[in-house]
């Protein structure tokens, strides 16, 4: 069984990734307590009571640990991770797992030299809807791409953030969080790692503190197709998830939707497939299909096929994420 420990519990992510690889089968020997939000060290304490605190050196020089799971501060996040492969060990991390092109370079120089994993958690890889879409596109059902458009919005829940969430060097900016999202779907469907960056632009609409980037938008070309992603911070109260996430793809014969969080007049719960093509329509059901990305992360711990990081597509996907993130128009109304 492999064996795994949990970093930089400072974002409330760590409870799903450390939840999903204990459902794929791993084991997680212990937890390092420092955070700089005592509110998600509560949490985890509450759903892993059995676990043990343990200092972090400890952790990282244990030989019997094959991997560390990481939800730190972002702007963290890469230091730790490299600390860690340089010990020998594998690397999950939370999205974004980097906060700037030095960091990513560093990462992946890292990797180079110790032939360790690093792997972020996006999501792409997180939800079997948007995996099913991917095997529709790929089927040939819908014809040749055209184009892909994702809406992601994201509820603020202000309470519940820690201070450096509204401060830019610490997360990255909203392109570089929450847009390397579809930035990564985008270049799955479009089976590439380098899209030509057509328009990104960010808002700050008046969200506080002043400066604080909620709203969005990336035009990516590539692959044939064309992609257009919104992200922002907009949620309203009133909505029942955290957001009406939507993938929307057109082909030269038929086309897609994806509902990932909710049907907000109709069915219930998430992951919600409609597919039009020459002969019919139908809807799916993906809720109930296995997220496959811990279990793919573990079969690479073990057998280093590269299930997870096949293609290169992760750390291109952060590529991109910074680029747009440093090329975009700033538009402050």
């Amino acid at each position: 069984m492999l064996r795994f420990a949990a970093i930089g519990l400072d974002h409330r992510h760590i409870y799903d990734l450390t939840a999903g690889l204990l459902a794929a089968g791993a084991e997680c020997i212990g937890y390092d307590p420092v955070t700089t939000d005592p509110r998600v060290l509560a949490g985890f304490q509450k759903r892993f009571s059995y676990l043990p605190a343990l200092e972090r050196s400890r952790l990282l020089d244990d030989p019997s640990v094959d991997f560390i799971v990481i939800a730190a501060v972002p702007r963290d996040r890469a230091a730790l991770a490299i600390e860690a492969m340089r010990r020998g060990k594998d690397v999950m991390v939370d999205k974004p797992g980097v906060v700037d092109i030095d960091q990513l370079d560093a990462v992946e120089a890292t990797m180079r030299e110790t032939g360790r994993i690093w792997s972020v958690a996006l999501g792409t890889l997180l939800s079997p809807a948007v995996q099913e879409a991917l095997r529709v596109a790929q089927s040939g059902e819908l014809g040749r791409l055209v184009s892909l458009t994702s809406l992601a919005p994201h509820r603020l829940n202000r309470a519940l953030r820690p201070d450096w969430f509204f401060d830019k060097p610490a997360y990255g900016g909203i392109i570089n969080d929450i847009g390397v999202h579809s930035i990564d779907t985008f270049m799955a469907f479009a089976g590439t790692s380098e899209p030509v960056v057509a328009h990104a632009m960010i808002g700050c609409f008046g969200t506080a503190p002043p400066g604080f980037e909620d709203f969005a938008e990336v035009t990516l070309r590539g692959g044939g197709m064309t992609g257009s992603m919104r992200v922002d911070w907009f949620t309203p109260d009133g909505l029942q998830d955290w957001g009406d996430g939507r993938l929307f793809l057109v082909g030269t014969d038929g086309t897609l939707e994806l509902r990932k969080n909710l049907d907000i007049e109709g069915r219930p719960g998430g992951n919600h497939m409609f597919v039009a093509n020459r002969e019919r329509t139908r809807h799916v059901d993906c809720g109930a299909l296995p997220v496959c990305y811990y279990a793919d992360f573990l079969a690479d711990v073990r057998d280093r096929a590269g299930r997870v990081l096949a293609d290169g597509r992760i750390v291109a996907a952060c590529r991109v994420a910074l680029r747009c993130q440093a090329a975009a128009e700033r538009f402050i109304p």
